[in-house]
């Protein structure tokens, strides 16, 4: 327990996980705020200058990297770590770019989250995966990169990719492939 509750502002578009989030955080004693849009979560931000942030990566048609500067503008002081159940080599090197603090794969629950938040430097320890990652693994890190470079345009990347739209689109409603 903190002895001054610390606000953090939960920025998710599911709900369930907002919800699970928020009494787990509320719990341990910090003051929390919960907006499922990039509208709310930078009213929220502007009004109460929360010390801590966690923003989903994909935000429906949003993406959270686009809010992610946006958000420190207003509170630079702000910690921010990017969840995803979408994870990619390329979205976890702009996130932290941008300047999240950490990246965190869903599900994540409150413990990983408050890790998250407090790791100050990087671990020179980190385990090496045995294995190179799997070339449908590598397809979609690829998509992704992609599709970063066309700041998530959709027809862009497809051009890009040589590949047609819907086909790209179909390929981004599944969830990404295991390492």
């Amino acid at each position: 327990m903190q002895d001054i509750a610390q606000r953090l502002l939960i920025i998710d578009d599911d709900e369930m996980f907002c919800h699970v989030l928020h009494r787990a955080m509320s719990r341990r004693g910090f003051e929390v705020l919960v907006a499922h849009d990039a509208a709310e979560a930078l009213s929220l931000g502007r009004k109460y200058q929360p010390e801590l942030a966690t923003l989903d990566l994909k935000l429906e048609q949003e993406s959270g990297l686009k809010l992610l500067p946006e958000l420190l503008e207003l509170v630079p002081d702000c910690r921010v770590v990017v969840l995803t159940g979408y994870s990619s080599i390329a979205t976890a090197v702009e996130a932290i770019k941008l300047g999240a603090v950490n990246y965190l794969c869903k599900p994540a629950d409150a413990d990983e989250v408050l890790a998250a938040l407090a790791k100050e430097e990087g671990d020179p320890e980190a385990e090496v995966a045995d294995h190179p990652p799997s070339i449908n693994r590598l397809t979609w890190e690829h998509i992704q990169k992609v599709l970063q470079e066309h700041d998530g345009n959709i027809s862009a990347t497809a051009r890009a990719l040589g590949m047609h739209r819907r086909t790209l689109q179909r390929k981004l409603q599944k969830r990404p492939v295991r390492r």
